[in-house]
């Protein structure tokens, strides 16, 4: 065994300062060309650049000395036994990880990085510790790390030993461009349009002309008519909503693949301008959740997340544990059965009290509607565009909660396998999940007042991985128990003996 005193201490790749320098060199030109717009408004462009170039360069300048700092204090070495990393001048930083807790290797590299043939390297152990009062993840980054010895790493801590080639080793799941189609299905296409026309009144104000989108819409009013502006207004923001959506996608996603290594290990790899590698072991994997946002069920898609120790996924709009984007539902369901198993089950359908519960919150969203409608033709003297639009408005979203009561309904099943616990729930965002049950480590029961009226009960499996809990919403409050219990047997038994002796 080598001696952990003769390992020898790795620095960082050199290149990486040069990518400090033009990376803050863009950035301080996207900065300061506004600002040399403002200024030469009211002086000359002369006296702007004068301003402006000598801040920016010393900004540059500030930044890359940081760097070249960094790089020069930080080193790191692999030892039989621990990865570790110290930097830092007048307040010294050591971070160490044992390798057998070493669960997943990330590599991501941005243009810049790629140019030079860079990777920032992070190291996870799936695990969390309190530091500075607050529970941090236990992770060591190498920022600027050779692409090759990025390799190198993240084949060396994710080897185990003992672990055997397995004849289920290679692809799972490769990206089609024909996925595209659905991004524009997701929720975010009408969240960048209005990204669109906040960067529209953004640009007008750098140039003095914050009134301008104003202007030109009152003009085109007065020419064509409220209802056609309207109309092609909203048109347009869907196709550039669309646009952005598509463009988002095909950089987050283009060229995925899904592989399985040898010795037990999911990596995925995707990315067009920012290149991306997570390597996951499966010893950590907990289940899988099949994920059908609303627009993208309709066009009979899914994604498919992984529940994992370690990867968190609390965080709205996070893909870190999305191992196949927005894809045919028979493809989705295809990789899941590649990661897991047989994903097939017959869910057990939950109580009609269960769609009383959500009709009810439907009539009373739509009372609701129709009561602010009201208020607002009675308090204000609106146009007939601001009326109309008030009263559709309340229409869509009274027709939409009805629906989605219904729908939501539908949605609610739950199953135990011979391995996995199963539940499924949502409407918007219908979610079935494969829970491991062995990885069940508790249960957590809620029953409110109304649900307590009609019988119904949330049983909430609690685990280790993903978001720590996964529910099985409005059951039946004496099946679920059975459920329960059959599920992960004698965890939940010795309160259920008691509550029987009562």
């Amino acid at each position: 065994m080598t001696d952990v005193s003769e390992t020898a201490w790795l620095r960082l790749h050199r290149d990486g300062l040069k990518v400090t320098a033009l990376y803050m060199a863009g950035v301080m030109c996207g900065a300061g060309t506004p600002a040399a717009i403002g200024i030469a408004s009211g002086t000359s462009w002369p006296v702007a650049l004068a301003w402006v170039v000598p801040g920016a360069a010393l900004v540059v300048g500030a930044v890359v000395l940081l760097e070249l700092v960094r790089l020069r204090t930080t080193r790191y070495r692999v030892t039989e036994s621990r990865v570790e990393m110290h930097t830092g001048v007048l307040f010294k930083r050591r971070r160490s990880l044992a390798r057998e807790r070493i669960r997943s290797v990330d590599l991501a590299a941005n243009p810049l990085e790629r140019v030079f043939g860079l990777t920032k390297v992070k190291v996870g152990t799936g695990e969390t510790g309190s530091g500075s009062g607050s529970t941090t993840e236990q992770t060591l980054t190498l920022d600027s790390v050779h692409r090759a010895e990025a390799d190198r790493l993240r084949l060396a801590l994710l080897r185990r030993g003992a672990a055997a080639e397995t004849d289920t080793e290679g692809r799972l799941a490769t990206w089609e461009p024909g996925w595209l189609k659905y991004a524009p299905l997701s929720f975010l296409t009408p969240m960048l349009a209005g990204v669109a026309v906040g960067a529209v009144f953004q640009v007008a104000d750098w140039f003095g002309k914050g009134g301008l989108p104003v202007e030109i819409t009152a003009d085109l009013v007065r020419e064509y008519g409220a209802w056609t502006v309207l109309g092609l207004g909203l048109a347009v923001l869907l196709v550039v909503g669309a646009v952005a959506s598509l463009v988002l996608q095909g950089e987050a996603w283009w060229q995925h693949r899904l592989d399985r290594e040898p010795g037990g290990t999911l990596r995925v790899r995707r990315g067009l301008m920012v290149a991306r590698s997570l390597s996951l072991e499966e010893e950590r994997i907990r289940g899988i959740e099949i994920v059908e946002p609303l627009g993208v069920r309709t066009a009979g898609a899914g994604r498919l997340d992984v529940v994992a120790i370690g990867l968190k996924t609390n965080e709205e709009g996070s893909d870190l544990s999305t191992l196949v984007p927005a894809a045919p539902l028979e493809k989705t369901l295809a990789a899941a059965e590649a990661v897991i198993g047989p994903v097939d089950a017959e869910l057990t359908p939950h109580p009609r009290a269960a769609l009383h519960r959500r009709v009810r919150w439907a009539v009373v969203t739509v009372l609701l509607c129709a009561v602010l409608a009201v208020a607002a033709h009675l308090l204000w003297a609106m146009p007939a565009l601001l009326s109309a639009a008030v009263i559709l408005a309340a229409v869509g979203i009274s027709a939409f909660a009805v629906w989605t009561a219904f729908d939501s309904y539908a949605s609610l099943g739950h199953a135990t396998t011979a391995r996995y616990l199963v539940s499924r729930r949502g409407s918007t965002r219908r979610a079935t999940v494969h829970l491991d049950r062995s990885g069940v480590i508790g249960w957590r029961l809620q029953q409110s007042v109304f649900q307590r009226r009609m019988g119904l009960m949330t049983l909430d499996a609690t685990t280790a991985a993903g978001r720590g809990h996964y529910a099985v919403v409005d059951a039946d409050e004496h099946e679920i128990l059975d459920f329960a219990d059959a599920a992960v047997p004698d965890l939940l038994r010795p309160f259920l003996v008691k509550g029987s002796a009562e």
